[in-house]
């Protein structure tokens, strides 16, 4: 038995992978234990996992601003260490990183220790965090066809986003059975990132009435403190009862992607690999002031492999009519679907705890090397 130490908090989509990870280290017998942040959705998400140990690290994220600037310093060196002290209790063989600002401390802790370190990026640009600690990583997961230059003393491998085993795929007719809704009209299912998003939560609001006069009923899941549980009865043209219900969190993710239709949503990795997932169309709006613009990278790689369309947040006003062609469309629904099928056959968590074993062995990047190149990457 290996221990590892999984540093994933800040949101939603460093976190459930980080907790997929988890799951699957400990299926395999190893001690497996999560380093989160102090932000009210990790709270949370865990609060599902009680059998996890999780620990709340110090940390906050970087800002150009002169006071986020010292409090990103402060709290950093806390999150260090906090971590140091953590790490020479705990004592794990290897440390694992998902993005954010919870993996600075427990990185460079990591170092000063010689603990092995491994980084997941999970965006098709990778993230401050990334880019910076993976100076210091033995391994590094970056998704297909991502490269990181300079990186020539990391082994890289090439794999996808780990998803936790509970969102999956379920049959349409057993999800809707759960969630109530009606199984003869379409269902959209609108997703903002943990956070939510008010700007897709007001496109719900503008086109409520129009989307029931269709038969469309629609999930919208507003984020947290964007609003309470509701459910609002419209009629559709034929007369016919349409619902909409409003959530700020779900913790039924594969159901609800299962009984959707359609999913309108941001693009962050996390949100696509559940998508792919669960073999659920989207069309996505990718967050405009995201870093580096990472979003619009992942929206348009996920639309080249044919699981959806991308639309920019200024043109929304065009999305109702693109939701409704292809709510209406079985031929569209029907290549989308096939797509996903094929997106959906990798399997990351698996690639990813199979190497995090043979780096917990003890194994030298030399020998690694020996079997398998560096990737040398391209700017």
């Amino acid at each position: 038995m290996s221990r590892f130490l999984i540093a994933c908090g800040g949101t939603g989509g460093h976190l459930a992978p980080g907790i997929a990870l988890a799951e699957a280290l400990r299926a395999r017998g190893h001690d497996a234990r999560l380093f989160i942040s102090q932000k009210k959705v990790d709270a949370r998400l865990v609060e599902k996992y009680p059998h996890l140990t999780c620990a709340c690290v110090p940390g906050a994220p970087f800002g150009a601003r002169p006071d986020v600037f010292a409090r990103f310093l402060v709290r950093q060196g806390q999150g260090f260490f906090f971590s140091l002290r953590y790490l020479r209790a705990f004592r794990p063989q290897a440390v694992v990183g998902f993005g954010g600002f919870t993996n600075a401390g427990v990185t460079a802790a990591a170092r000063c220790l010689r603990i092995p370190v491994a980084l997941h990026e999970a965006n098709r640009v990778p993230g401050r965090a990334v880019r910076v600690l993976s100076r210091f990583a033995q391994r590094l997961y970056l998704p297909p066809g991502v490269r990181l230059p300079g990186r020539l003393g990391v082994r890289v491998r090439h794999t996808g986003l780990p998803v936790r085993p509970e969102v999956s795929r379920l049959p349409r007719e057993a999800a809707r059975a759960q969630l109530g809704v009606d199984p003869t009209q379409k269902l959209l299912v609108l997703l903002g990132g943990s956070q939510g998003s008010a700007q897709l939560n007001q496109w719900v609001e503008d086109n409520l009435t129009a989307l029931a006069a269709e038969g469309v009923q629609v999930w919208c899941v507003t984020g947290l403190g964007k609003g309470e549980n509701t459910v609002r009865e419209l009629r559709s043209k034929r007369g016919a009862v349409v619902r909409t219900w409003f959530e700020p969190f779900t913790d039924r993710v594969g159901v609800l992607l299962s009984a959707a239709d359609l999913v309108v949503s941001r693009a962050g990795a996390g949100t696509i690999a559940e998508l792919v997932r669960c073999e659920t169309p989207a069309v996505l709006v990718p967050y405009p002031h995201a870093a580096d613009n990472h979003q619009w990278a992942n929206a348009r790689y996920f639309e080249q492999q044919g699981g959806g369309l991308v639309i920019d947040q200024n043109a929304l006003g065009g999305l109702k009519q693109e939701v409704l062609e292809i709510l209406f469309n079985d031929w569209l629904q029907h290549k989308f679907h096939e797509n996903l099928r094929r997106m959906a056959q990798e399997d990351a968590v698996g690639t990813i705890v199979q190497d995090l074993e043979e780096l917990a062995c003890g194994l030298p990047p030399e020998r690694h090397r020996r079997h398998e190149q560096p990737v040398r990457a391209t700017p």
